[in-house]
């Protein structure tokens, strides 16, 4: 791929490619626009992980910065390597070695798919440094965002704000950390989950899910919850988008719903909990049909907004009280999702254009202040 061929007029501002010999390790940082502050965003870590996917996580993050109004620039970074291996650590310390230069003065990592809180506390280790990854355990002063599970929190909060949930019925796409937290908040507020999935397959009940029972499978099984809890009768993976359902929430990969499936989907609302889980083209067949997407960007930034407190608290000896950080997550999302539906309304637009386009305005502004552009 031509790196070069991924710079427009936001970003990338710099791409840092690694690889180490002794392990295997393939890695990219993106810092995407810095126009707002220092680059901050999550660090993946699979098999399959590209420089043109990871660019395009780090836009995503400039823009969900830019959305929730908070100043940090958007970045990412993603490590080609199987999590499941034991040779993970030594892969994700060769990483943050070869990252020091970039990594916390420029860049600072996060948790995202196949890192967990334990990593964030190897990275730290690794570089001697606190403020180098986010996520981090409490035992060593971290704010665990993943195990308070702030991002699924915010999800199910704005599907609140824009649909009293009590008694509605809830379908969650990915039974990971974000996921479950979904599932777990819109219990708390009163909805009916009917269906789940992980890459084993969906299990669904129109009557309901059990929960609780579902959390404690998951913390026992992973991702084979959804056998453990089907007892033979899991459903071919998919099944859960087509649930009649009045909330619909894509929470695992980015690209699962193009247009011909979203001439399918029996839903009210979209709310995207994965990042870029609907195409263009979808997000158009399911505004003609009435159907409102919450854009991923404005939908799951409680992970951003949590990183905020992280990083403000990166070097304190003072611990961040989780509870506040929830109370921030339920009032800075619930407002703005409410605000860019309306913008959508007055703009003639789908939620997805008027969020960008709100979000492209203040990173302008920034740029032009700053003298990056005319």
């Amino acid at each position: 791929m031509d790196v070069l061929q991924l710079m427009d007029e936001w970003g990338p501002e710099k791409v840092v490619a690694v690889s180490d010999r002794r392990t295997g390790m393939k890695g990219v940082l993106v810092i995407d626009n810095t126009a707002r502050g220092m680059g901050k965003g999550g660090t993946r870590m699979s098999p399959g992980v590209t420089v043109a996917e990871i660019a395009r996580l780090a836009r995503v993050m400039t823009w969900k910065w830019a959305g929730v109004d908070l100043f940090f620039g958007g970045a990412k970074a993603g490590i080609r390597f199987d999590p499941a291996s034991p040779g993970k650590e030594a892969a994700l310390r060769a990483f943050a070695r070869k990252l020091s230069n970039e990594v916390p003065r420029e860049y600072v990592l996060g948790l995202d798919m196949g890192l967990t809180e334990r990593d964030a506390a190897i990275v730290q280790d690794e570089l001697s440094d606190r403020g180098a990854m986010m996520g981090a355990p409490a035992q060593l002063g971290g704010l665990p965002y993943d195990e308070l599970g702030v991002t699924g929190f915010g999800v199910a909060e704005v599907a609140d704000e824009l649909m009293s949930l009590r008694g509605k019925r809830v379908a969650i796409q990915g039974f990971g950390a974000v996921g479950a937290a979904a599932a777990k908040r819109f219990a708390e507020l009163g909805a009916i989950v009917v269906a789940v999935s992980s890459v084993h397959g969906a299990v669904v009940d129109a009557d309901g899910l059990d929960v609780a029972r579902l959390l404690r499978l998951r913390a026992e099984f992973g991702d084979l919850v959804v056998r453990e809890y089907g007892s033979g009768a899991v459903q071919v993976l998919g099944a859960e988008l087509r649930v009649p359902c009045d909330v619909l929430v894509p929470a695992a990969l980015q690209d699962v719903i193009g247009a011909d499936l979203a001439k399918e989907l029996d839903t009210a609302l979209v709310v995207e909990g994965a990042n870029l889980p609907t195409s263009v083209a979808a997000q158009e067949v399911l505004a003609a049909r009435g159907i409102t997407v919450v854009p991923d960007f404005i939908a799951n930034a409680g992970g951003v907004v949590a990183a905020a407190f992280g990083m403000d608290a990166r070097y304190s000896p003072f611990p961040v009280n989780p509870a506040t950080v929830l109370d921030a997550v339920s009032a800075k999302l619930r407002a703005n999702a409410a605000h860019v539906l309306v913008e959508a309304r007055n703009r003639g637009t789908t939620p997805h254009v008027a969020a960008r386009e709100l979000a492209q305005d203040r990173v302008l502004a920034a740029m032009k202040l700053r003298g990056r552009v005319a």
